[in-house]
């Protein structure tokens, strides 16, 4: 079961500014990967900031959103679930690949749970000099660089085995 991180960093490290209202910073490029990346993998998991930045559900996707509130849409599904459980359950509902998308503490919970098996960081040209960082927990994990691949001209995409 392959069970990833995605997310786009800026070249100082934040997932976002403070507000998390703007979330249109990251180039064509990564929009794409994220778009087929997600769409292949068929699921994708959120906390519940991410879930707040969706204007509406996105196609060809399963949309499951960690809460204790409430999710309007029949498209996004809630859960409290611990990590190694929501993945042994998706793994036995027959999904093979599972999208972390965010955020901050999405990454720090499922990469402590010990089921990240790959990440993918895309590093825009930008710095916030402030912001939500991409992990909101101290971590100490050892990744080992798969494949690099430029964007375009100033955007980088990184593959990490975990």
């Amino acid at each position: 079961m392959k069970v990833f991180i995605i997310a786009a960093v800026t070249a100082d490290g934040f997932i976002a500014r403070n507000d998390h209202q703007q979330i249109d910073w990251t180039s064509k490029e990564d929009k794409k990967f994220f778009r087929d990346t997600t769409k292949k993998s068929g699921v994708m998991v959120m906390g519940g900031n991410t879930y707040r930045t969706f204007k509406k559900p996105l196609p060809g996707r399963r949309h499951i959103v960690y809460t204790k509130g409430s999710v309007e849409g029949d498209a996004f599904e809630k859960t409290v679930q611990k990590p190694k459980d929501l993945v042994n359950q998706l793994k036995d509902e027959g999904y093979d690949e599972i999208a972390i998308i965010g955020g901050s503490t999405m990454y720090s919970m499922f990469l402590a749970a010990g089921v990240i098996t790959d990440v993918y960081l895309t590093i825009e040209p930008l710095f916030f000099g402030g912001g939500v960082k991409l992990l909101s927990e101290n971590t100490d994990i050892k990744l080992k660089l798969q494949s690099s691949e430029k964007l375009n001209e100033n955007t980088i995409l990184m593959h990490y085995k975990v």
